[in-house]
């Protein structure tokens, strides 16, 4: 892989880093949850609209991990290298996916097996 793939994948990373943490934090908008508010139907839709926030937010915690391992690798020189066979990660999936740490059919069989 050539300096200037490493340029558009490692700014591709850090675009995506600074979405995610300058973005609209989820954690503000949680509901306390000890006060009810409202008839069942309002409290449970809360209560349902806070587990979804929570889980995204979890969402964009592993995903910053996944861009900080991926900038590491580009630090480290094993960027766009497949972690389990050694195989270079295909452009196509780098581009779409630049923290990917796995060549297709190895991430595919990482799928299969969960």
């Amino acid at each position: 892989m050539d300096k200037s793939d490493l340029f558009r994948y490692k700014d591709l990373l850090l675009a995506k880093q600074q979405e995610l943490t300058t973005g609209k934090s989820l954690a503000g908008s949680i509901p306390a949850g000890s006060e009810p508010r409202g008839d069942p139907v309002d409290m449970a839709a809360g209560e349902t609209s806070g587990t979804v926030q929570m889980r995204l937010k979890e969402t964009g915690s592993k995903l910053l991990r996944a861009i900080e391992d991926a900038l590491t690798r580009i630090r480290q020189e094993r960027f766009g290298t497949c972690e389990e066979c050694g195989q270079v990660i295909s452009k196509a999936r780098l581009q779409a996916v630049p923290w990917a740490r796995h060549y297709k059919d190895c991430k595919e069989r990482q799928d299969s097996r969960t």
